[in-house]
Parts: C-alpha cells; structure tokens; sequence
C-alpha cells in the first residue's frame, strides 16, 4: 500500500564503496595530472600536493591551523609542505603582531604564478569536459550538492559543526 511519502532509495553498500573508491580515485588523477603539468614546465621544486596546496590558500592569508581545520589538509602534511613552500619562496609567513606563536601565511609572487596555473589548467578541464560533452553543468551541480550532504553528515559523526 503506498502511503504518499516520498523517501529516499536506501544506498547499497557496494554502490557507497565504490563512490568512496572512486573519490580517492579522481583525487589521485587530478593530481597525476598536476605533476604532468608541472614537470612539463620544469618546476622541479614543487610537487603536485603542494601545487594544490597553493590553489586552495588562493589569495587568503591564513594559518596553517585555518587550513587543516578547513578540511584540506592532515596536520603533518601541512607543516611538511609549508615548510618547503616557504623554504622554496612560494608562501610568506609573518607572526602575528597580536599572538606570536600565530604565524599567517600568504602565497608570494612565485607561489600565486603555480595558483594560476593549476587554476589555468582547471579552466581547461572544465572547457573539454563540456565540448566533450562528459557532464553537464548541472550535473555537477547536483554532484557538488550530494558530496556536501555527505560531508555535514561526517561531519556530525565527528563532532564538527
């Protein structure tokens, strides 16, 4: 007997398994596809992690606390790649005037040139993914909107709000 409420079809464990490979997966490519990228153009001094690292600080300053609590990054990857991005010129630091045990950082001149190119070749994904016709926009759209369901519901199992 149908009762008029709609629900949502239950996941399969399979179907959520994959999903899960499958994000790690296109983690992984899109950063083979950075190293490719950067090799191409001899940046030898910087690996892809690092690049992506870079594209997600953007034009914010930030500490390294901001950008582990923001979900991009484990704690000790931060510190590694901070150190070398600023031991390689590609991040400014400066302590806080205020707490100095804070330090901000900030892309310099070097590290905003790997932004726009990692950012470059984002563009270019994007513009032969739809001349290809492989999603549409609202597709990912949908997509973007389910990941982020499934990221507030970890993140209620974590404790985070």
């Amino acid at each position: 007997m149908e009762t008029g409420i709609k629900t949502k079809t239950a996941a399969s464990s399979a179907d959520f398994l994959d999903c899960m490979r499958l994000i790690e997966r296109l983690h992984r490519r899109i950063l083979d596809l950075l190293k490719l990228r950067l090799d191409s153009l001899g940046y030898t001094d910087v690996n892809s992690v690092q690049a992506l690292l870079m594209h997600n600080i953007s034009d914010r300053e930030m500490t390294a606390g901001e950008l582990r609590t923001r979900g991009y990054y484990l704690g000790s990857n931060v510190s590694y790649n901070l150190k070398k991005l600023v031991s390689n010129g590609y991040i400014n630091q400066v302590r806080s005037e205020h707490d100095q045990r804070s330090v901000r950082i900030s892309l310099s001149d070097k590290g905003k040139a790997i932004h726009d190119l990692v950012q470059e070749m984002f563009d270019k994904q994007l513009e032969q993914i739809n001349a290809d016709n492989v999603m549409s926009n609202t597709s990912f759209g949908q997509l973007s909107g389910q990941l982020k369901e499934i990221e507030k519901f970890w993140d209620l199992q974590i404790g985070f709000s």
